[in-house]
C-alpha cells in the first residue's frame, strides 16, 4: 500500500538567516497509510505544527520532500490538488467557520472547487452523517457548542473528499465533552471511510487512541511506536515535555506494589476490567496486595 504521505529529510527554518533563525524541523521521515491513525506529540516548541503545515503544503521545505498522494509539496502548480488529498483542522473552530447556516459552511470548500451543485448536496449530506450532526444543517454556527463547531470544521474538510484529514491541536479549545466528539467523529473517519488521521496534540490521552504515536523535541523524531510502546517503554517523558497518561501511572503504581497488571492497558475502561479480574477470587483466597 501507497503511503498518502511520505516524508523524507524535511528540514525547515524560520527565519532562515536572520539572527531570529529557528530550526523548526531537523531531518523528518515519516509515512502516513490510508485510514491510518496517528498521533504527533511533544513540548512546546518541538515542531508539531510545522509539521502539520508542511503536510498540506502551508510551508515548503528547505531541504527534503513531502510527496502528497504522488504530489512533491513544493510543486507550486499543484497546491491545490495537495490541499484536496490533505484537509487542515485547526485549533480554533470559528476561524473556520465562513457562513450563515452549517449546510452551507460545509458546502464552502466544494462550491469553490467547481463541484456541480447535485454532488455538492449529497456531499453535505455525507459529511454530516460522518460526523453525525445530521440534526443541525440549519442551524447557525454561532449557536453550536464549540466541540459541534469543530465537528462542522471536519464536515467542511470531509465534503472536499480528502484521503487525509490533519487535526492541528483541534481539540485544544474544547471541554473534555467537546473532546471526545471531535476524536469519536476522527476515529470513526479513519475506521470506517479509510481517512488517514493526523492529530497533533498534547493530551496524552488522546495520543493513546492512536494507531501509531511520534514525539517530537527540537524538531526532530525522537521515538515513534505504538501508544503501548511509547508510553511504556520509552523512558524519561516528562525530560521530553510530557505528562505519563493517568492510567499508566496508575498501572505502574499497583504493579510495584505487588499486583499483577499487565502492562500496556490504555484506557480506564481496560483498568477497570483488569482490577475487576483481581478481585473476583472468593474471600478467603486475597488479591496479593493493598492499596
Amino acid at each position: 500500500m501507497e503511503p498518502v504521505i511520505r516524508i523524507r529529510g524535511l528540514k525547515y527554518t524560520y527565519d532562515e538567516g536572520s539572527p531570529d533563525e529557528v530550526e523548526a524541523l531537523s531531518g523528518v521521515d515519516m509515512d502516513i497509510f490510508p485510514g491510518q491513525f496517528v498521533s504527533v506529540i511533544g513540548r512546546n516548541g518541538s515542531g508539531k505544527s510545522t509539521l502539520a503545515k508542511a503536510m498540506n503544503a502551508i510551508v515548503v521545505p528547505d531541504e527534503g520532500v513531502v510527496i502528497v498522494n504522488g504530489i512533491q509539496t513544493s510543486d507550486e502548480d499543484k497546491l491545490w490538488d495537495i490541499r484536496r488529498v490533505v484537509g487542515m483542522v485547526f485549533q480554533n473552530p470559528d476561524n473556520q467557520l465562513v457562513a450563515t447556516t452549517v449546510e452551507e459552511d460545509i458546502a464552502f470548500g466544494p462550491e469553490n472547487l467547481g463541484i456541480p451543485s447535485k454532488e455538492i448536496a449529497e456531499r453535505v449530506e455525507e459529511a454530516l452523517r460522518l460526523t453525525g450532526m445530521e440534526g443541525f444543517k440549519d442551524f447557525p454556527p454561532h449557536m453550536l457548542s464549540g466541540g459541534q463547531k469543530q465537528r462542522v470544521a471536519i464536515a467542511g474538510v470531509i465534503a472536499m473528499r480528502p484521503r487525509c484529514i490533519v487535526l492541528d491541536e483541534s481539540t485544544a479549545m474544547l471541554d473534555p465533552l467537546g473532546r471526545k466528539e471531535v476524536l469519536e467523529a476522527a476515529y470513526k473517519l479513519a475506521r470506517e471511510e479509510g481517512i488517514a488521521i493526523v492529530l497533533i496534540t498534547h493530551f496524552m490521552e488522546e495520543a493513546m487512541l492512536a494507531d501509531s504515536v511520534y514525539i517530537m523535541d527540537a524538531g526532530k523524531i525522537v521515538a515513534q511506536g505504538s501508544p503501548s510502546e511509547i508510553f511504556y517503554e520509552v523512558e524519561d517523558l516528562e525530560g521530553l515535555g510530557l505528562d505519563e497518561p493517568q492510567v499508566v501511572e496508575l498501572s505502574k503504581m499497583l504493579k510495584l506494589r505487588g499486583f499483577d497488571i499487565a502492562e500496556g492497558v490504555l484506557s480506564s475502561e481496560e483498568m477497570a476490567d483488569r482490577l475487576s479480574a483481581l478481585i473476583r477470587p472468593g474471600p478467603r483466597e486475597g488479591i496479593g496486595g493493598s492499596v
